[in-house]
């Protein structure tokens, strides 16, 4: 019964943008990006990347994966990056950016209503924990917004650097811009959502993190901030997929929907942090059993592999269609 409302809305909903295609999950009505993006790509079939055993053997795959959200001892119930939808006519304010010559200088949609992940805090964000990432989807023009390290005091709001794109193109920041995420890509294309793990339509990769970086990025990441100059370590924007022999053995039919995402759409490696944290919206329905199974898979069932065939021009996230 679930299942087919949610597959009805989808395929009811319009934007801007235009129709949500049946296997896609919306975000305040809107596509999160076309079905042709980067994010989108099913990586199944393409070749091993040449450096992925060099890559991996600095990345700690003597560990397994860990869901960054959901209930957790020591972090919970709830945890995970919140997305706020908002209207069109949401009041817009002026951010000061940390990095205001790669930030985006509009005025965001931020207000009482914004969800900052790891809380506010007592000081408006200052004695947050985590990133504090702030995701915010405007429903009326489909437009994306994000900000990291986000503080506000007294009414004044201040973020490390802030990011918007259109959910309706492919469009890629400048390169050497950053975003809210060290690669310089958007956040919300790469969370695990509910809504999409318990319908089964998990439609694209999922943002990571691992401790030790290049000082370089991989088409469409836009930004790096490793501290290796050495090709030998893993760059921004690398792609992992989980080979297709690993075998789900127990789990339950939530986590068999995660895996399988994993091994067509695979991971993308977005910021610095801890080895193999994988990311998720913040929602206090993941079940503890999902986050349990989903801890038992093992970093070394993963490979890099080589997307620089599906590059349609260095400036989009287009990808090709033959």
């Amino acid at each position: 019964m679930i299942r087919a409302a949610l597959a009805a809305l989808a395929l009811a909903v319009t934007s801007t943008v235009g129709p949500v295609a049946a296997a896609a999950i919306p975000v305040g009505g809107c596509r999160v990006f076309p079905a042709d993006n980067w994010w989108h790509a099913d990586v199944s079939e393409l070749p091993v990347a040449a450096r992925s055993r060099q890559w991996l053997s600095h990345m700690s795959t003597g560990v397994d994966l860990h869901p960054d959200f959901g209930p957790s001892y020591g972090d919970g119930p709830n945890y995970g990056i919140p997305v706020t939808v908002v209207k069109a006519s949401h009041p817009r304010v002026r951010v000061r950016f940390d990095y205001a010559s790669e930030s985006d200088k509009v005025r965001y949609p931020l207000g009482g209503d914004t969800r900052i992940e790891g809380g506010r805090g007592s000081s408006g964000g200052r004695g947050s924990s985590g990133d504090k990432h702030a995701i915010v989807v405007d429903r009326g023009s489909c437009k994306l917004y994000e900000t990291w390290n986000t503080r506000v005091r007294g009414g004044h709001w201040r973020a490390g650097s802030g990011a918007v794109w259109s959910l309706g193109s492919n469009h890629l920041r400048p390169d050497g811009w950053t975003s809210a995420d060290a690669a310089g890509l958007p956040i919300l294309p790469g969370l695990l959502r509910w809504q999409e793990v318990r319908t089964g339509t998990v439609d694209h990769a999922i943002r990571f993190t691992t401790d030790v970086t290049s000082k370089h990025h991989l088409w469409p990441a836009r930004h790096d901030a490793g501290s290796r100059a050495s090709l030998r370590y893993p760059p921004m924007g690398a792609r992992f997929r989980l080979k297709a022999g690993y075998h789900p053995r127990g789990f339950s039919a939530y986590a068999k929907t995660v895996v399988k995402a994993m091994k067509t759409y695979g991971l993308v490696l977005a910021d610095n942090g801890s080895p193999w944290f994988f990311q998720g919206e913040q929602d206090k329905h993941w079940p503890s059993r999902l986050i349990e199974d989903l801890k038992r898979i093992p970093a070394s069932a993963f490979v890099a592999v080589d997307t620089s065939s599906l590059k349609v021009s260095n400036g989009s996230a287009e990808v090709r269609s033959d």
